[in-house]
């Protein structure tokens, strides 16, 4: 584990924590919000290891026999609530592991604290026990609930809660993240710091993904080549979309990317704000051969085939006819 100042972005909430802790001012409950990838438990163990850190600064010390502790995962008042079932925190799983034990008293530490992950999977039940802890906490205790959707808890919850919403991280940051630390081509990290929005953890996972490189290949081959594919050709590519089902809309944004690039080089003829900066002849000669109109219409297919997949419609029926579209335009 890193200390805060190792932590790409999220500059506001880090300097909420280390305020907190500097003047004393710790609440007993936050809710710390961000998508998957975000940074929640990074940010959340830091913050817990730097409130149990025997140095009391506002950075952990790695040193001390807590931090040492924590970093193992051993440190016995930082507490991660687990559930078993996969999509709900249940109410049993709250009273058995916060609310049966949070008047039991720090083992070793100033503060006992309590990280639950995925906290939008709290049963209404859990929630509502949970609230009763929130409400009278012992002066020693801290709840971190990290969660992608707080609109998922209860506003009785959320209004007795420090929120902490993570932003997304600038995309300079992100692409110089995976280029200096992964030693990603810039290439590839434009065109991963562009899916990634902000999302650092997104970001690292696509660039240094396997699946993601032959999905990006895949994808770049069949924009370069549909016009000129007969039926039996657009079949075997089929085939192969349906082996990336579990990621389609990963390939969808990647092929909408794509055209967004053709698009915009058609009307300024402007290279450095593409994406595929490093597809700039196939860019040029598509855009030379669409019309405007035509692009547009296949990026709305694009978008048309995303409404229709979540809705689950039949998947080789809603992909031929996003092909057609891509091949007449």
């Amino acid at each position: 584990m890193t200390g805060f100042s190792d932590v790409l972005g999220h500059e506001q909430t880090i300097l909420h924590m280390k305020h907190a802790i500097e003047m004393d001012k710790v609440s007993h409950a936050y809710i710390i919000s961000g998508e998957k990838g975000s940074g929640k438990k990074l940010l959340a163990d830091l913050f817990a290891q730097t409130l149990q850190c025997e140095r009391k600064g506002t950075e952990p010390c790695m040193e001390c026999q807590s931090c040492k502790q924590a970093l193992s995962l051993n440190q016995p008042d930082i507490i991660r609530v687990i559930h078993e079932k996969p999509n709900t925190i249940s109410v049993e799983d709250i009273r058995t592991q916060i609310n049966g034990d949070i008047m039991i008293r720090p083992y070793s530490s100033p503060y006992k604290i309590y990280i639950v992950d995925e906290a939008e999977k709290l049963s209404v039940q859990a929630q509502n026990a949970l609230l009763k802890t929130i409400e009278e906490p012992p002066v020693y205790a801290v709840l971190l609930l990290l969660t992608t959707n707080a609109g998922m808890l209860l506003q009785t919850i959320r209004s007795r809660c420090v929120i902490l919403e993570l932003k997304p991280v600038s995309s300079p940051m992100v692409k110089n993240y995976l280029m200096e630390q992964l030693e990603v081509p810039e290439y590839h990290a434009d065109i991963c710091t562009a899916f990634a929005q902000g999302n650092v953890g997104k970001a690292k996972r696509l660039a240094l993904s396997d699946s993601f490189s032959e999905m990006l290949e895949h994808a770049l081959h069949l924009v370069k080549y549909i016009h000129d594919m007969e039926v039996v050709d657009m079949i075997s590519d089929l085939k192969r979309i349906n082996t990336y089902k579990m990621e389609i809309n990963d390939y969808l944004d990647l092929l909408t990317v794509w055209y967004r690039d053709v698009l915009m080089f058609k009307a300024t003829r402007d290279a450095d704000s593409l994406i595929f900066s490093h597809e700039l002849i196939s860019i040029r000669e598509k855009a030379q051969k669409s019309s405007y109109e035509g692009l547009e219409c296949i990026i709305k297919s694009l978008e048309k085939a995303k409404i229709r997949l979540n809705a689950n419609v039949n998947f080789d029926m809603a992909l031929e006819l996003l092909l057609l579209t891509m091949k007449e335009n």
